[in-house]
Formats: structure tokens, C-alpha cells, sequence
């Protein structure tokens, strides 16, 4: 498979999957994307379409600390950060929206990380 099919089938699952997925001011929608080389994340509240708060492997407290290590760890310290930024605006809940990657891998690490923290999806 060429990257563009790939992408193509990615974004056509992702369309899918939004049909039913929602974020409100109370559960809102964590949403997140991964490049080759980092991972982000946002919790956005569809009914106004703005972002809450959002997390990425680029922010100063994750960036500074040192020797690289793996991705999945990285991905892992991503979603504990935004489950303690949502914590601070009093949100313990949302939906996972794993914008059409498989649950595996970073995106597994990214959701298990919040769920340690306390956020509920």
C-alpha cells in the first residue's frame, strides 16, 4: 500500500468514526494525531468547536528532559499530561477519539496514560 492509499483510508475510517463521536463542555472529545516523529493531543468541545486543552510531545515539560526514548513512552507522558490539564478545568471524563489509527502502539500508550491519571473514557 502507498502512504497516499494508506492516508486516504485513515481519514475515510476517521469520517466514519465522527458520525457518532461528540465532545460537549462536560465529556469532551480527546482527539489525537500522531506523526512520524510526535504525538498530539486535544480535548475539544464540539458544540462551541473549540479546543479545552491540548498536549504534544513538543511542550516544554515533556521536551527538556533529556536522553530520547521510545515513542510509546513518550505517547504515555502525552496523555497523562492532558488527563492533569483537563483535571485542573475540572474534567474527569471524555471520549476517545482516535482519529482513525489502529488502538495499538502510541495511541494505546497515549489512552492508558490518561487512565492513569483518572480520566475516564
Amino acid at each position: 500500500m502507498t502512504v497516499l492509499v494508506k492516508e486516504l483510508a485513515r481519514k475515510k475510517r476517521h469520517r466514519r468514526v465522527r458520525k457518532k463521536v461528540f465532545g460537549t463542555p462536560e465529556r469532551p472529545r480527546l482527539v489525537i494525531f500522531r506523526s512520524n516523529k510526535n504525538i498530539y493531543a486535544q480535548a475539544i468541545d464540539d458544540l462551541r468547536g473549540a479546543t479545552i486543552v491540548s498536549a504534544s510531545s513538543l511542550d516544554k515539560e515533556l521536551k527538556g528532559e533529556g536522553t530520547p526514548e521510545k515513542k510509546a513512552a513518550t505517547a504515555e507522558k502525552v496523555g497523562a499530561l492532558i488527563a492533569q490539564r483537563l483535571q485542573k478545568k475540572n474534567i474527569s471524563k471524555a471520549v476517545f477519539d482516535r482519529n482513525g489509527y489502529r488502538f495499538h502502539g502510541r495511541v494505546k500508550s497515549l489512552a492508558e496514560g490518561a487512565r492513569e491519571k483518572g480520566l475516564m473514557f
